[in-house]
This record gives C-alpha cells, sequence and structure tokens, in this order.
C-alpha cells in the first residue's frame, strides 16, 4: 500500500509530506483549495504524462516521491525483480519535471522510463474518478469492468494476442495468395525458359573455342591457299625460290679458299636462315597434309552458334551472358517455389491460431457468462441501496457477427439498465441521467473494486450528484473497501467524510506574496469540526458540531 507521499513545488503546494495508513482516509477541503492535487501528483508518480505548467511558479522543477510497502503486492515484487529494480524497504517512485518541460523518472533510485513506472503504478494503485461516468457510457469499458470482475484480465489479454497473431498471419498470407495467378503464370515462363537454357546446355568457354574454330574452317581455301603459295616461293618454285637463292648465296660467298673474317658472320647468318626456311616449309607441309576443311563440321558449327545467338537475341542479352541468366532465373524460380512453401506453411499457422483462439476464447466466454449474473446482482442491489428502488442492471453478451477472431473475444458486451420498475433494460448510454448515471457508476466501481487484487484504491469525487441518505450508504460502502485494504477518498460530503478512518485536510495558506495548498492530518477534534463545517458552512454552531459529533459516532459504531 502507499506508505508516503512526497510533494515539492507541484502546481500551488511548496511542500507536502504525508504518512498514509491502512482502511479509508478522507480528504476533504473548501473549494478550490486543491483537493485533487495531491491524487494528480500521485498520478505523476505513477507514470501519468506532464508538462512544465504542473512546476510551481518561480521554481526550477517539481519533485514528487511515492513510497509503496509490498508486503501484500506480490505481482510488484515479481516485476521488479524481472528487472532488477528490487530494493530494501519500500518501493519508492519518483518523478521529476523540470520548468523546461523535460522529465525524469525513477524507481528505486534507477532512472527508467515514464512507460515502466506506468506499468509498476498499474500493479499498485486503482483509481476511479469522476470521469469514469462518461466511459461507462462505452461498451469497451463494459468489457474490461467485467473481466476485471471475473478476473479474466490475464486470459482476455491472451484472446486479444491470439486474434492478433492470427489477423497478422492472415494478411501475410493474402498478401502472397493475392499475386499467386501472376506467380504461376511466371512460374510457367521461367520454366519454359530454364528449359531452353538447360537444353542448349552452353559450356565453360564453349562459346569462344566455338567462334573461333568456326572462323577457321570458314577461311580454309584462302588459308591453304596462303601455305601452298609460301612454299612454292620458299623451295619449289622453278623460277626461283628463297632456299635456292640462299644456297647459290652460300655458295658464292665459300667459293674463296681466304675469305675475309669479316664476312664470316654474313655466312652464319645465311645458313641460319637456310635452316629456320626448310624447317618453316616443313611445319607448313605438315599443316596442309593434315588440314581437315569438314564441311559437315562447319555446317554443326554454325547450327550450334545460331542456336546460342538466337536464344540470346530472344533474352536480349549478349551470348556471353546466357549462363548468368539461366543461374538468375533458377534463382528466381526458387524464390517463387519458396513462395508456394510460404503459403502452406502459413496456411498451417493460421489454422493453428485459430484453434488457441477458439480455445482461449471459449474459456474467457465461460468466465464472463458466470462473472455477468454475479455482477449484475451485486450492482443492482447497491443501485436500489443508492436510491433507485426498483433498479435493474443486466449484462448483455451478445454473440460477435462472424465468427472470426476477434480481439476482445467471441461476444459483444454491454450493460443494459432500467431505472424506474416497470421499464425495460434499455443501454445504458439511452435511460441514465445525469444523477442516476453517477450512482450506477459508484456502485460498479465499489463492486468491482472488491475483486481488485490491487491493495491501494483511489476515489477521486465520485460521489458527484450524490446526497441525502444516499451519501451515507456510499460512505458506508467505501469504509467497508477500507476494511480490505487501503482506500483515498476525495470527497465534498460530510455523510461519506465521516465514514473514514483516517482524515487529510487541504486547505490555502496564504503569504505576503503568494498563496500555497497545505494538507493537514487531523484528529478527532479536528474530524468533528471539519465535518460540521461541512455540514453547516463557515460558521459552526453547536448544532452542527453535535451532528457531526454523531456522524462520526455512528460510523464507528
Amino acid at each position: 500500500m502507499l506508505v508516503h507521499l512526497s510533494v515539492q513545488n507541484y502546481a500551488i503546494v511548496e511542500h507536502l509530506d504525508l504518512e498514509l495508513e491502512r482502511g479509508m482516509t478522507v480528504v476533504t477541503g473548501e473549494t478550490g483549495a486543491g483537493k485533487s492535487i495531491m491524487l494528480d501528483a500521485l498520478g505523476l508518480a505513477l507514470g501519468d504524462r506532464a508538462d512544465s505548467g504542473v512546476v510551481r511558479p518561480g521554481a526550477d522543477k517539481a519533485d514528487i516521491l511515492a513510497s509503496f510497502d509490498l508486503d501484500d503486492i506480490p505481482s510488484a515484487r515479481e516485476w521488479l525483480q524481472e528487472r532488477d529494480l528490487e530494493g530494501d524497504g519500500p518501493c519508492i517512485l519518483r518523478r521529476v519535471i523540470t520548468a523546461e518541460g523535460r522529465s525524469r523518472g525513477y524507481i528505486n533510485g534507477t532512472p527508467c522510463p515514464q512507460s515502466d513506472l506506468k506499468a509498476l503504478g498499474e500493479r499498485l494503485i486503482d483509481i476511479h474518478s469522476q470521469h469514469e461516468h462518461q466511459s461507462l457510457l462505452k461498451p469497451d469499458t463494459h468489457r474490461r469492468l467485467l473481466d476485471e470482475y471475473s478476473g479474466s484480465q490475464e486470459l482476455a489479454r491472451q484472446v486479444q494476442l491470439a486474434a492478433q497473431r492470427w489477423r497478422q498471419t492472415r494478411q501475410s498470407l493474402e498478401r502472397l495468395s493475392s499475386s499467386s495467378d501472376e506467380q504461376r503464370a511466371r512460374h510457367q515462363l521461367l520454366s519454359y525458359q530454364l528449359e531452353e537454357l538447360e537444353n542448349l546446355a552452353l559450356g565453360e568457354n564453349e562459346l569462344d573455342q566455338l567462334e573461333h574454330e568456326h572462323k577457321t574452317l570458314t577461311n580454309s581455301e584462302q588459308l591453304l591457299g596462303a601455305c601452298r603459295q609460301v612454299i612454292e616461293l620458299c623451295g619449289e618454285s622453278d623460277a626461283g625460290n628463297v632456299l635456292s637463292a640462299l644456297t647459290s648465296s652460300l655458295q658464292r660467298l665459300t667459293a674463296f679458299r681466304q675469305p675475309p673474317a669479316a664476312l664470316a658472320e654474313a655466312v652464319t647468318l645465311l645458313g641460319s636462315a637456310q635452316i629456320q626456311v626448310e624447317e618453316a616449309m616443313g611445319e607448313l607441309n605438315r599443316f596442309v597434309d593434315h588440314f581437315d576443311a569438314d564441311p559437315e563440321r562447319l555446317q554443326a558449327l554454325e547450327e550450334r552458334l545460331d542456336a546460342i545467338y538466337t536464344l540470346a537475341r530472344k533474352h536480349r542479352v549478349q551470348p556471353f551472358e546466357l549462363p548468368g541468366l539461366q543461374q538468375r532465373l533458377l534463382e528466381e524460380l526458387e524464390n517463387l517455389n519458396a513462395d508456394d512453401e510460404a503459403i502452406g506453411r502459413l496456411e498451417e499457422e493460421l489454422t493453428s491460431y485459430k484453434r488457441h483462439y477458439d480455445e482461449k476464447a471459449e474459456q474467457l466466454s465461460v468466465e464472463r457468462q458466470a462473472a455477468a449474473q454475479r455482477l449484475a446482482a451485486a450492482v443492482e442491489a447497491e443501485i436500489q441501496r443508492l436510491g433507485m428502488p426498483g433498479g435493474r442492471l443486466g449484462i448483455d453478451l451478445k454473440p460477435a457477427s462472424n465468427d472470426e477472431p476477434q480481439p476482445y473475444g467471441r461476444e459483444q458486451i454491454e450493460f443494459l439498465v432500467s431505472a424506474n420498475p416497470g421499464q425495460p433494460l434499455r443501454p445504458l448510454s439511452k435511460v441514465a441521467s445525469g444523477g442516476e448515471l453517477s450512482r450506477i457508476s459508484l456502485a460498479i466501481q465499489v463492486i468491482t473494486a472488491q475483486t481488485s487484487r490491487v491493495p491501494t484504491l483511489v476515489f477521486d469525487e465520485v460521489d458527484v450528484g450524490i446526497g441525502g441518505p444516499t451519501a451515507e450508504i456510499v460512505g458506508q460502502l467505501l469504509r467497508r473497501l477500507g476494511e480490505r485494504g487501503q482506500v483515498l477518498t476525495v470527497t465534498h460530503l460530510p455523510q461519506v467524510a465521516a465514514q473514514g478512518h483516517h482524515h487529510l485536510f487541504v486547505h490555502k495558506a496564504r503569504g505576503t506574496s503568494e498563496t500555497r495548498t497545505a494538507v493537514s492530518t487531523l484528529d478527532e477534534a479536528g474530524r468533528i469540526e471539519e465535518i460540521a463545517r461541512m455540514l453547516g458552512g463557515v460558521d459552526l454552531t453547536e448544532q452542527s458540531l453535535a451532528h457531526a459529533r454523531q456522524m462520526v459516532m455512528d460510523a464507528n459504531a
């Protein structure tokens, strides 16, 4: 429970230190004194949004610190342990807001984001405000209250997650399936194109070899003619050839008995030339003798090259790019096959998620059906006590319009009310007046709070629009809640204030230059005076004091 609240430089609060206890603590004060400021500050420590406007004028920052005893809140202790945030003694939540609008949060001295404060705060305090009167007109609120009353919040969350997974899987499946016709056509085309390329079976470096051989065969006649002509020029022409000329030249130079030494090198070179010409003629003769100018081979080469060139033109690539094209088409086809496999896998997942959803949603429906009857009966009893004799409350669980998994479960939930005897049950938004709505809201909040696992309950002026004998019943309801835990109640009704176990008085302390809010803990005499003021105005009389004293005595009886 909340054991300590410290507020510094927040709104018109300069400094506030409160020690809080178990039971029902009422918070009262004059109109405009700032009764809700304390709860607003507490909300900031619990992760509410803030801006620079909350900082007291003239101060550089607002600092709010709330300490909690976690002995009765195992879920909060587990939450802290999972994040290594547990500490010795009370759990301390702190929020600092600077005048520039920056905000910092701390849990047990460790900096943390606002979302962590909020997540932990939901396990520590349950706040009910007069604004819930309006939210009670929304079916979403009806569903939340019923699930809280039945203790089915976790199961409802599982149903929501199951529906979300199912919906996301279906969307993914639809995206893949919507293009299945195009994919099938593309699959057929790719298969055909790959079959052509595979039948072509173009080998590595085959194109270069084919083109080289084709060029050789195409020029065979010219090549043979050139080879024969060179052979004749080198050694076979009767009119004169290179070998004859070289032989004659050597003979002329070596005919002298003692040729000059300067001619020796020339003779050597001419001899070498004669040898090289003879070897070249030998190579040429062997080439001519073994050359096979096969026309059938040439035709085969041309047909093979034509098939390669034609397929390259068909795909608008260069012939040497065909192997790379084949690899790319193969990869695309494999991706299409993977999509087909993904569709099959998603279909299986969709079926599995639907089965899981049905199981959880059915379980949730059973719990809701059972809890709806109990909640309706309990609230109906309370609204009749709150000045609506003959008032009735029904909870309508209407099946969802289709079988698709819905995040809220298999049924839509709506509270129906009959404010007067003999009137049929109708939707709350169409029947209840402002005063009736506030009583119904209070009854629902009190009943649902009885099943809350959060030990600290805050009621911020939830008794607006209620007076007379009904107010005393409201106070008794809140006191009953306080006896099982901790209840903080901001009220303007003396009948409610008299029921409190503890009493905080909010007032304005006026200085010479500024006004600030202060909070005092009232003893029994102070309580009686404050309740008398609430009963009879500023001027206290013996009658109002006696009345207040009797109210307090009756509450404690």
